[in-house]
């Protein structure tokens, strides 16, 4: 167990001066959550803006919308990925069809995609994995060819603009995330966007059957975020990552994903999102900048890109086991991202019995992120640069 300055993987600004709008938008209730989502809206420049609980609720919501608008009932999702966009498609009782990966982009095999999307997918999920800009424009062509539809998973994407126009409003449908250690908090929260009046529709009709969190829920959410505002500090991290029943890092498959609207306390705590967001995305820039020249690195990394985590590939497993290994000692915020592909999460794997995605399984042996959140500091930059360099030379 580490004692003593540990930078955490993953972090947001959120200081008491949002505290204490989210209680003032506790008080608001509606009126808080309304401000909050016109204000999205008009940023990004859409016609149509739901909040949620959560990224996954949002999508969950979004993916019974589009299932009442046609009867197919297969989704095609990266095999590499967040295991919440899978429990979602199934919990929103629709099939995972996965397609394997691109291990230097993370974004879909183009050959593959083509193979995997037919005439019974109802959507596919295009995912920016940690704000790394998928092809949008491909994805599209293969989604028209077979009249489906495309979501963006725009959950590590918030603020990051690709060929000039905002990602996650590129596709039918966005989905961002107000998670905790995604650009911009609340301590949880989502949004879907979108600009058609058909999708929106369907949507509405799902959100207002969906009611708010419990008091209860709304509490101890209060109670996290006060939390996480103290403990998030490098010098105090330490603390909750010692507790092993916390989880922190850890990826979960969600057994049931909880479904709520936002709440006006979390709508308060967005009130001044974009100040928020445009320190975090340039914090975030700067760390990317400094290790793409530091560490020499090549495409996919830009360095004027705000990713949420930095990714590297390692040579191997052992050597990201080595890496990984030191930075936990050291505490210096590196982390492994997901532990598997998605056909192999045990509580889905019967499913896809049979199938394999090479690409996917080796990202998940080797792939390593960088944190490059406003927390670090010249002196932490400089710590994990020369880790990195030192196990590349051993």
């Amino acid at each position: 167990m580490r004692i003593g300055r540990t930078i955490p993987p993953a972090a947001a600004p959120l200081t008491w001066i949002d505290a204490s709008h989210g209680i003032a938008g506790a008080l608001g209730g509606r009126r808080a959550i309304d401000a909050v989502e016109e204000d999205f809206r008009r940023a990004f420049g859409v016609r149509h803006v739901f909040s949620l609980s959560s990224g996954t609720a949002a999508l969950m919501v979004t993916l019974r919308a589009l299932k009442n608008l046609s009867p197919r009932r297969e989704v095609v999702m990266p095999a590499f990925t967040c295991f919440s966009v899978a429990a979602a498609v199934v919990q929103a009782g629709l099939r995972p069809v996965l397609c394997d990966v691109d291990s230097t982009t993370f974004d879909f095999d183009g050959a593959r995609l083509s193979e995997a999307v037919t005439d019974r997918t109802l959507c596919v999920i295009a995912h920016h994995l940690f704000g790394v800009p998928a092809a949008i424009a491909a994805t599209r062509r293969v989604c028209d060819r077979h009249g489906a539809y495309l979501v963006e998973d725009a959950a590590q994407a918030l603020g990051i603009d690709a060929g000039g126009r905002r990602l996650g409003t590129l596709g039918d449908a966005g989905i961002f995330s107000f998670g905790r250690g995604k650009h911009l908090t609340c301590g949880t929260g989502g949004m879907v966007m979108t600009n058609s009046d058909a999708i929106a529709a369907a949507i509405a009709r799902h959100h207002a059957t969906v009611g708010a969190a419990p008091r209860m829920a709304q509490l101890k959410e209060f109670v996290k975020a006060v939390l996480m505002m103290i403990f998030i500090r490098p010098s105090l991290y330490w603390i909750p990552a010692a507790v092993p029943g916390l989880g922190l890092g850890r990826t979960i498959y969600p057994p049931r994903i909880a479904i709520h609207r936002l709440s006006g306390f979390q709508a308060g705590l967005l009130r001044r999102w974009r100040r928020r967001l445009s320190r975090s995305n340039d914090a975030r820039a700067a760390a990317v900048s400094y290790f793409t020249r530091s560490l020499s690195l090549s495409p996919p990394a830009d360095p004027s890109r705000p990713y949420l985590r930095l990714p590297l590939v390692a040579a191997d497993a052992p050597a990201r086991q080595r890496v990984f290994a030191l930075s936990q000692r050291r505490g210096l915020g590196l982390s492994v991202a997901y532990p598997t592909p998605i056909n192999e999460i045990p509580e889905i794997a019967s499913a896809f019995t049979g199938q394999r995605f090479p690409s996917a399984r080796r990202l998940s042996e080797r792939l390593l992120t960088l944190p490059t959140h406003h927390w670090l500091s010249e002196r932490d930059k400089r710590a994990i640069a020369d880790l990195c360099r030192e196990v590349t030379a051993a």
